[in-house]
């Protein structure tokens, strides 16, 4: 989630740091685990938690398994490898106290006599953030799921970094994570600058899957020598070419010169083996937006927040916050055509550097294709869906967007918060919406999902009380699609599996909301936050392994689903499909 927070003065958005958003396509598993490596998980925390009927309300959705990740709360992205999954936390590894929290103690229990101004401070610092890193989890049996192990320090769980987006690369044995500065007001992290928490991809090698070894670390870095910060991925791998992969990152700015990428496309196909990352591509196309030089025209909000790319990989769909949603043509990319273009290479005058002293670009200047020219939808002739700016209420952000395999049909959401974190957000919030790209130079709305909170009739209702409004979010976020069912985590909506085999009238297949964990040790300050009356936020982009659901909620850790209704041989059909990536059975 990143919306809207460039409607406040740019500097805000730095300060709340890019806020936010497997197992082998044949079925194998990865190589058991190697002697002589030491687990950073506490062998004597008991973390597991068995399904039980009571743990869920759901309709056409079985609880299989579930984890609550040591109740530790604030969990992020996960990946999964074979038997093993891997999960990110939203918060880093100090003891900072997140808006609300109830071990905050007041100002004045911290002053003492001849207190300085840094007591204030310090008293802030005294809300431990428990198994801060990447936990590593058991899913041998999805019925008791357990953590095993845990990437800590120096590595992952450090403070002012949170390890928010994760892939893997299965065939080459290559565990990514993102990593980048959290925000000290909607994630519980100290205040500071990039160069202080510094933002990088690390790569390790999963061979032996319960340790696994760090391999390297890349700086995303303009063609132009500018290290940029990411802020979602999208893994494609080349399907004439399995050694091949790319890796399609936003890079969001309200910036209008053309030098400054809101995507890069890297080449990662040489990191498993000890070699470099090359990127190959960049482009920013926030100047084909009328009037966007200046930002207040589109709410300081005209960024690129994340995409999805086809199978093939000729096309990236592109969700822009306040710019809705616009097609690019990829084809000569993922081709590996030589540039038709005056070669990008860095300017060798950049005083730009790399914010992580081990992690740099590559050293090599190499030709990175311009895609600035390459959009197959004119912004004039974009969706438009939301209220104008200066926007209040029932604003546009753009989040996700997936293709449906098979169809000329874009799943795209909408997330919006509750209005702690900004005052236009809150009810209606966010919702679902379904592209039609017959026509790729025109696409077109043809229906739409929504849960009873995103009606405007709940809006202004006894349910929808003032703590509701500050701290809850009925939003769509991450969709996972097949030709028929899009699976969506919906934030305090649960999960929410559509029906959009009729795409003018998508309608529920099934929903599942779990009972929420009576205490976590850190709240989301923003959606749910210490004093919020929802306690359920599912976050992930679900990944479908082996017929079954697997999606994590933020606070409530890990769940393990089995949906039964309408199409739901394209689910248990599966054996893996997510949807931040081209791997397993993802189809054209």
């Amino acid at each position: 989630m990143m919306r809207r927070l460039f409607a406040l003065p740019f500097g805000f958005f730095l300060m709340f740091a890019a806020f936010h958003c497997s197992s082998s396509s044949d079925g194998s598993s990865p190589p058991p685990p190697t002697t002589g490596a030491d687990s950073s998980a506490d062998s004597s925390a008991d973390s597991s938690h068995p399904a039980t009927d009571a743990d869920s309300s759901a309709a056409g959705v079985d609880l299989i398994g579930h984890d609550p990740l040591f109740n530790r709360g604030m969990n992020a992205a996960l990946a999964i490898f074979g038997d093993f999954m891997y999960v990110g936390n939203r918060t880093d590894g100090s003891s900072h106290c997140g808006v609300g929290d109830p071990r905050l103690p007041p100002i004045s229990d911290a002053a003492t006599d001849g207190a300085t101004d840094a007591a204030p401070e310090a008293a802030t610092e005294v809300c431990p953030h428990p198994h801060p890193g990447v936990l590593i989890v058991d899913i041998k049996d999805p019925a008791h799921p357990a953590v095993v192990g845990e990437i800590g320090p120096p590595d992952e769980g450090n403070v002012g970094i949170t390890s928010r987006e994760l892939r893997v690369w299965p065939s080459k044995n290559l565990l990514i994570v993102m990593n980048f500065r959290c925000s000290s007001v909607i994630h519980s992290c100290p205040a500071g600058t990039d160069a202080m928490f510094p933002f990088d991809f690390t790569f390790y090698d999963l061979q032996d899957p319960l340790h696994p070894h760090l391999l390297s670390k890349y700086v995303p870095t303009s063609a132009a020598g500018r290290a940029v910060k990411p802020h979602e991925m999208f893994l494609w791998i080349d399907p004439a070419n399995p050694g091949r992969a790319l890796m399609f990152i936003t890079t969001p700015t309200v910036l209008v010169d053309p030098a400054v990428p809101n995507l890069i496309v890297a080449d990662i196909s040489a990191v498993p083996s000890g070699g470099a990352v090359t990127p190959i591509a960049e482009g920013n196309w926030n100047n084909r937006f009328m009037g966007a030089e200046v930002p207040a025209t589109y709410d300081t909000n005209l960024i690129l927040h994340s995409i999805g790319v086809s199978v093939d990989g000729s096309r990236t769909y592109m969700a822009l916050e306040a710019g809705h949603f616009l097609v690019l043509d990829t084809s000569s990319v993922v081709a590996n055509a030589t540039p038709d273009a005056t070669p990008m290479t860095p300017d060798a005058t950049s005083d730009a550097t790399p914010t992580t002293p081990d992690a740099t670009p590559d050293a090599t200047p190499t030709t990175v294709r311009s895609l600035n020219d390459k959009l197959l939808t004119d912004p004039a002739n974009r969706p438009i869906w939301g209220n104008p700016a200066p926007c209040m209420s029932a604003c546009p952000n753009s989040h996700s967007a997936i293709k449906v395999p098979g169809r000329q049909l874009i799943v795209a959401t909408d997330e919006v918060y509750g209005k702690f974190t900004l005052a236009s957000f809150g009810c209606p919030w966010g919702w679902m919406r379904l592209i039609s790209t017959a026509d790729e130079s025109h696409p077109t709305i043809v229906g739409e999902y929504k849960i009873p909170q995103d009606e405007l009739s709940f809006c202004g209702t006894a349910a929808d009380d003032p703590q509701t409004e500050q701290f809850a979010s009925f939003s769509s976020h991450n969709p996972t699609v097949t030709a028929n069912l899009a699976v969506v985590t919906w934030h305090s909506g649960g999960l929410q599996i559509v029906d959009i085999s009729d795409p003018a009238q998508p309608k529920q297949a099934a929903s599942f909301l779990p009972t929420p964990l009576t205490m976590v040790a850190n709240e989301d300050p923003a959606l749910g936050g210490g004093t919020g009356p929802n306690k359920v936020i599912m976050w992930s982009f679900p990944i479908i392994k082996n017929g079954l659901i697997y999606v994590i909620d933020i606070r409530n850790g890990l769940y393990i689903l089995r949906y039964h209704g309408p199409h739901e041989d394209e689910i248990t059909n599966i054996k893996f499909l997510e949807g931040n990536s081209t791997l397993g059975d993802a189809k054209n």
